[in-house]
């Protein structure tokens, strides 16, 4: 009786520990269109540096798949070493979550023609980098048509232009800012807020670190947002 009591204990956390693992499973899977022949890396940072977690011989056929465990929904990237001699345009960053990510893309637009589903965490930084983008293509407008200006006989109009680019980069922080306390359940938040928006006043940075969830102050990017707030306050 007792080693029968034993056996369904064992089966019971047995079954417990592989739903435990299941949940944390992040599969990243997709194509990558036209690729022929590479090597294509999941990538991740630990301790400052780029670690590789998986990585896959690409022969004839552009699709692809990984498993690897996250705790918590992080950054990860997909870069893809061709046999073309160029660096550039190779490396795919996503927000990963446990969960199927699907990625499908071409050899070669990789990184500036991608397609990401599956990460709730994504779909929020995509959201902010589409609206951020608009106030980047406008500041490029506005600094072309400066460098085409005759400094000493149009100064007028360079000043003018100038104060439309103080102002369009303060709607751009104004964005960031309302996108952080409108966002505090996001997790892409905090890694939003440090990359994008570390230099606005520590104020309002603070106050959006104050409207995070629970889960997602106790996150990494959450802690690592906390020690920044800390430094610049």
């Amino acid at each position: 009786m007792m080693k029968r009591i034993l056996f369904v204990l064992l089966i019971g956390i047995s079954v417990l520990s592989c739903e435990k693992n299941t949940q944390n499973t992040m599969t990243v899977s997709g194509n990558i269109k036209g690729l022929k022949k590479g090597t294509l890396y999941l990538q991740q940072f630990k301790d400052s540096t780029l670690a590789i977690l998986d990585s896959l011989e690409i022969k004839g056929d552009g699709a692809f798949n990984f498993s690897t465990e996250v705790s918590e929904p992080e950054v990860f990237y997909l870069y893809l070493k061709k046999e073309d001699n160029n660096d550039i345009n190779d490396r795919i960053t996503f927000f990963g979550e446990p969960g199927t990510i699907t990625i499908n893309t071409a050899w070669n637009t990789f990184d500036t023609d991608v397609e990401i589903s599956g990460s709730k965490s994504h779909e929020k930084l995509l959201e902010f980098h589409e609206m951020a983008s608009k106030f980047n293509i406008k500041e490029l407008g506005l600094l072309q048509q400066a460098s085409n200006l005759d400094t000493e006989k149009d100064s007028l109009v360079l000043d003018s232009l100038q104060r439309l680019v103080n102002q369009n980069t303060i709607s751009r922080y104004r964005y960031a800012l309302n996108f952080g306390l409108n966002n505090g359940n996001s997790y892409a938040t905090p890694y939003i807020m440090m990359t994008e928006a570390s230099e606005a006043n520590p104020k309002y940075l603070d106050s959006i670190y104050k409207g995070l969830t629970p889960e997602v102050a106790a996150s990494k990017y959450g802690k690592e947002f906390k020690v920044f707030l800390d430094k610049n306050n």
